[in-house]
């Protein structure tokens, strides 16, 4: 059998995936209760990302989105979710495959991970950015930085 055949940074990352959706999952089926709250970094030129025109053109490569108090319609679909916010006060819809997700965290559990675009046989890793502050003066001073997994310790160099 040959070693080409273990793609273990691909099974890590799809594992890792799963924790996101299951995350997205229970908050569309339940809400997030307490502080919980989600912040979702994507690459938005990604195959699959349907987002409106007006935000792809202020994101051209990665866009990270806040799930806490205004988000609507929150829907996990095959290999995607889907999700209404608000932008200058109009409502969108966004289709984000879970494969360009780069980032996820839930600062109040003090939990991040970090992903590559894209499929993982497409080249070399690309670094994943830190997940953007939220839009909101919602800050409650709390200090300390939630705990992120990096995948490169498991990829090829």
């Amino acid at each position: 059998m040959p070693v080409e055949m273990f793609k273990y940074e691909r099974m890590v990352e799809e594992a890792l995936r799963g924790v996101v959706r299951e995350a997205l999952g229970l908050a569309a089926a339940h809400g997030l209760p307490g502080d919980h709250h989600f912040y979702v970094t994507f690459n938005t030129g990604h195959a699959g990302v349907h987002i409106p025109g007006h935000l792809k053109a202020r994101h051209p490569d990665e866009m990270t989105i806040v799930l806490q108090h205004q988000f609507w319609g929150l829907e996990l679909v095959s290999d995607a979710f889907e999700v209404t916010l608000s932008f200058g006060g109009v409502s969108e819809r966004l289709h984000i495959p879970f494969a360009a997700i780069t980032g996820f965290a839930d600062p109040s559990a003090k939990f991040g991970l970090q992903f590559q675009a894209g499929d993982a046989d497409d080249g070399a890793p690309e670094a994943a950015p830190e997940p953007a502050a939220p839009d909101s003066d919602d800050d409650d001073g709390r200090e300390g930085k939630g705990k992120v997994v990096a995948l490169d310790a498991f990829r090829k160099k």
